[in-house]
């Protein structure tokens, strides 16, 4: 059986934490900026859990 490659793509977008916790980034802050709020463009900049419903998938992709 040969090795699994981890998914490109998504390790370019997932982190894991110490503890081995997933985090992403949040959609909606590439463009069009100027007419969202600069608290909501703020809370766009923070990292967050991934959803417990896409875990499992995730670690699939990243190998884990």
């Amino acid at each position: 059986m040969p090795k699994m490659k981890t998914d490109r793509g998504a390790a370019k977008r997932f982190k894991v934490t110490g503890s081995g916790k997933l985090r992403r980034r949040r959609a909606f802050k590439n463009h069009l900026l100027e007419k969202k709020s600069s608290t909501r463009t703020r809370r766009l900049s923070q990292e967050t859990d991934v959803a417990p419903g896409d875990v499992r998938a995730v670690k699939r992709l990243l190998g884990l």
